[in-house]
């Protein structure tokens, strides 16, 4: 359901989606409590309330600040590892400028092959999150057997050789690790702490009692306000390559590797 929030949705569209809905909320909610209960509204269980308020904020913001830059630092890693995955497929093109041209010919036509699949097939994938890494495979074979069958005659070839079979064995690695990226999540723990707190956040803002509507409705918007743009970014956070902060494929369109397109 997040995911499909994020790929049918803009930003601004989300945060007026949860942002105006925890405002709502929080101002339905302390109108009727204002209505209905007046010692509420007369700040007769304030003392308590405050307490009580204040614990649960300063847990709660715990949670949250661990929750968002635990997710941005996923995004950042993600991102870091999608650069290093093109860079290194640019890398593999670029020492094969040592061998002869029919095998550079070679080398740069599976490559080719395996950057197309990446940002063709795997992406759209990827932004849905079910990515498939058999898409891959076959270009990646591919790499490989033409490596195989090709025998270097000079030092030179032999040495620029072993520097492009390890390049590309790190190509493998970051590709394996995309995929991993792109199933990233909350757990359902957290997720239940991070959704649910802001459920029970919002009910004890209106158990502090203020003689002026308007003030306790400013207290009440601030407070919800706060908690929207919150949740809004654990969830444009949580999926690396879902969403309008997701991940792009453009470095897999620049440099070396910009041959490949139009």
């Amino acid at each position: 359901m997040d995911i499909w929030l994020l790929n049918h949705f803009s930003t601004v569209a989300l945060a007026g989606l949860l942002v105006g809905g925890a405002v709502f909320l929080g101002l339905a909610g302390c109108l009727l409590v204002r209505r209905y209960v007046p010692r509420l509204r007369d700040g007769e269980y304030n003392e308590m309330a405050g307490v009580v308020l204040g614990m649960y904020a300063a847990i709660y913001g715990i949670i949250l600040a661990f929750v968002i830059v635990a997710e941005w630092e996923g995004l950042d890693a993600a991102e870091a590892n999608v650069a290093a995955e093109a860079t290194q497929s640019a890398e593999v093109l670029r020492d094969s400028a040592a061998f002869p041209p029919a095998q550079q010919q070679r080398i740069s036509a599976a490559m080719g092959a395996y950057v197309h699949a990446v940002v063709d097939e795997q992406w759209p994938l990827m932004r849905k999150g079910t990515p498939d890494p058999n898409l891959t495979n076959p270009q990646t074979v591919r790499l490989y057997r033409v490596l195989q069958d090709y025998e270097p005659a000079t030092e030179a070839e032999k040495t620029y050789y072993t520097q492009v079979v390890t390049t590309l064995g790190e190509v493998a690695g970051a590709r394996r690790t995309r995929m991993e990226d792109s199933q990233q999540s909350l757990p359902i723990l957290l997720s239940v702490l991070v959704y649910g707190g802001a459920l029970v956040m919002l009910p004890l803002t209106w158990l502090y009692g203020i003689k002026s509507r308007t003030a306790q409705m400013m207290f009440v918007t601030s407070v919800a306000v706060l908690i929207g743009v919150s949740l809004l970014l654990c969830l444009t956070l949580d999926h690396p390559f879902s969403g309008s902060l997701a991940v792009s494929p453009d470095p897999f369109k620049e440099g070396v590797l910009a041959r490949y397109w139009p």
